[in-house]
């Protein structure tokens, strides 16, 4: 197969044709559109690849003229600009396909597979996963030969799983690439075929948790044992009919298989690979950087020329479409915001120059001190992302490490005034692609900050609120006091920290608020009112609690081990055994210490208060009692022990 790059970055230039050449591809590769322009038109390709911003004609041009002119070659868009308008121009132009920079080498190469495939006459490989085999050209699903019978969505769900074997699908995703727009499924409804589709699998033969669960991120297949990726390899596939092209039909044909893994040895020359390459981009990037250091200083004097702009902002696009390359995605990051800012419609005033000054001076460090590449540093999915808005250098730097540990995404903004702040943040996330999960802001130091320093920081923490009303804000200050507590909580905090808070504790404090808001909190009442009962789990039905009801007290210890709740919700009175005596049975037990206990009773002596607080109670309602106050008070419990437990 043949392929035609049209590239004008030396680097990514290099890996491209590396990786392509390893899956035995043939590349010409140009520099610019019109050398990619009589190329494409006078010789005859497979497959198109080029990127959008080139020199004398950029991408989306060339992709026009070659639609005009009747070339149907597949086109594929690789560029570092990830908007929604970019994307729709792109395709509307004629491309088949558009990736975004950075991109990961093995999804590259399975779209080119699957552009090349898409005009042959051969079928599709077969999809396989440890005993699992999907053959597409004839729908038939069959796990260790036993044929599975599959409803459409079913089988569309699977097919999906499969072809991306390797990712974690969340449940919005799923709704998304399964159903129409016309439709409106519940995630409810993705929850009910992916334990239909499981139920199958386990009746076939295959383990419980083929389809497992990745709490709070979502579904993926689970990595077959060592026997049955042995097993795979035995699977014959299917040649191409002509002659010497046969043969690299085969070979492609494996490595499209979803269960084939880069083998260890070949990701470690890779590696090498990068960091041999990285040794000659890395001095070329410093010098790259004069450019964008003397747009700052003539910034700053505003004496800063259109032109000169322009040429800042094409080395900001290169160097992010560079470090993209090798997994810097941080670094990457923080071009890309330059190259958003030197991109504007107006041109730059001085007042932007101290955040520009900060941008190219962290691009500039962060380049630096990059010395090796690590495969960790490769993107291989969508982490839970952290924005930092400080400009404590030394406290940013102390969470890198161990929010990767903890799989964490950190992204980092400086606190500037309200409005700068806000649109380079707003820049930031537009560049990475991702809304952050979490939000923390770091206050200035009160013994050094000036009295406006300090009112800009409160008034950001407000601006952040309202702007992202739905994530919470961690909240750090110097100092332990209850007026700036209390000024945090006003100003929409959810959390304060001190700034002598371990980056352990922070990280910690973080991995609480991103507890999966969808795993539904269980709930044991035990009552002898059986009317009364069977109206708490439709009372407790819109806080999607798990409600698990028990009339007879006598039963308690057994269905208390069964089910394991998060809470405990007791009557008072009730025959054989009372609430108060099943409450000290509960904390005679280590293990059952901290399970929060809440009194629902018609006694309100004061005498009865007492006592359930005497034996271990956490809360006391007195009956009758709306469902809303029922479930507040259980949601305010969960909270406390999960609070302790981070």
């Amino acid at each position: 197969m043949k392929i035609l790059l049209v590239e004008d970055d030396d680097v990514l230039i290099k890996v491209l044709t590396r990786n392509l050449a390893t899956h035995h591809y043939i590349i010409d590769v140009v520099k610019d559109g019109e050398m990619g322009w009589t190329y494409g038109s006078t010789f005859e390709y497979d497959l198109i690849v080029l990127d959008i911003m080139l020199p004398k004609l950029d991408g989306i041009s060339l992709c026009k003229r070659f639609r005009s002119e009747g070339y149907v070659t597949p086109i594929l868009l690789l560029t570092a600009q990830d908007t929604i308008t970019a994307k729709v121009q792109g395709l509307d132009a004629g491309a088949d396909d558009y990736m975004v920079k950075p991109f990961d080498p093995i999804e590259l190469i399975a779209r080119v597979r699957a552009l090349l495939r898409r005009g042959s006459a051969n079928p599709f490989p077969l999809l396989t996963w440890g005993d699992l085999l999907l053959n597409p050209s004839t729908c038939e699903v069959t796990y260790n030969g036993c044929p599975l019978n599959l409803t459409t969505m079913e089988y569309d769900l699977l097919e999906l799983m499969l072809r991306d074997c390797q990712h974690v699908f969340s449940t919005e995703e799923l709704l998304d690439r399964l159903w129409s727009s016309e439709e409106f499924p519940s995630q409810a409804t993705v929850r009910s075929h992916i334990r239909r589709v499981r139920h199958k699998l386990v009746a076939a033969g295959a383990p419980h948790d083929f389809i497992a669960t990745m709490h709070g991120r979502g579904y993926y297949l689970k990595a077959p044992s060592t026997e049955e990726s042995t097993a795979l390899s035995k699977i014959p596939q299917e040649n191409n009919s002509r002659g010497a092209s046969g043969i690299a039909k085969s070979r492609e044909t494996r490595s499209d298989s979803p269960q084939h893994l880069t083998p260890p040895d070949s990701q470690q020359q890779y590696l090498a690979f990068l960091n041999e390459t990285w040794t000659t981009t890395k001095p070329k990037s410093l010098d790259q950087m004069t450019v964008l250091l003397q747009a700052v200083r003539d910034l700053q004097t505003d004496r800063l020329q259109p032109q000169q702009q322009a040429q800042a902002q094409q080395v900001a696009h290169k160097l992010a479409g560079t470090l993209g390359v090798f997994g810097l995605s941080k670094t990457m990051h923080i071009a890309r915001q330059l190259e958003y800012w030197l991109g504007g419609r107006e041109p730059l005033q001085p007042k932007h120059a101290p955040l520009m000054k900060t941008l190219v001076t962290a691009l500039q460090q962060d380049i630096d001190h990059t010395t090796l590449i690590q495969m960790s540093q490769i993107p291989t999915g969508q982490l839970p992302l952290l924005l930092i808005v400080s400009s404590d250098t030394e406290f940013n730097q102390s969470l890198v490490g161990v929010a990767a540990s903890r799989g964490i995404r950190l992204e980092i903004t400086p606190v500037l005034d309200v409005a700068t702040t806000l649109m380079a943040t707003e820049s930031l996330l537009g560049a990475v692609g991702q809304d952050p999960d979490v939000i923390l802001l770091r206050s200035p130091s009160i013994s050094s900050a000036s009295e406006p320093q300090i009112s800009n920081f409160w008034q950001t923490l407000q601006t952040f609120a309202h702007r992202y009303p739905d994530l919470p804000i961690i909240v750090m200050g110097d100092r332990d006091e209850l007026s700036d507590r209390l000024e945090a909580m006003r100003r929409g905090g959810k959390v304060f920290l001190v700034t002598s808070t371990s980056p352990e504790q922070v990280i910690d404090a973080v991995v609480n608020l991103l507890r999966d808001p969808e795993t539904p909190n269980k709930v044991m009442i035990i009552d002898d009112d059986q009317d009364w009962l069977s109206t708490l789990p439709t009372l407790l039905k819109p806080w999607g609690f798990k409600v698990t009801t028990l009339a007879n007290p006598q039963q308690f210890w057994t269905v208390l081990q069964a089910v394991s709740p998060d809470a405990l919700v007791l009557d008072v009175n009730m025959p054989n055994i009372n609430g108060f005596e099943l409450c000290q049975i509960l904390r005679s037990d280590p293990n059952w210490q901290r399970l929060p206990v809440l009194f629902l009773s018609v006694l309100t002596d004061p005498a009865s208060l007492n006592q359930a607080f005497t034996v271990g109670a956490d809360d006391y309602l007195c009956k009758p009692v709306m469902g809303v106050e029922l479930a507040n008070r259980i949601l305010r419990r969960l909270q406390r022990v999960r609070a302790w437990a981070s």
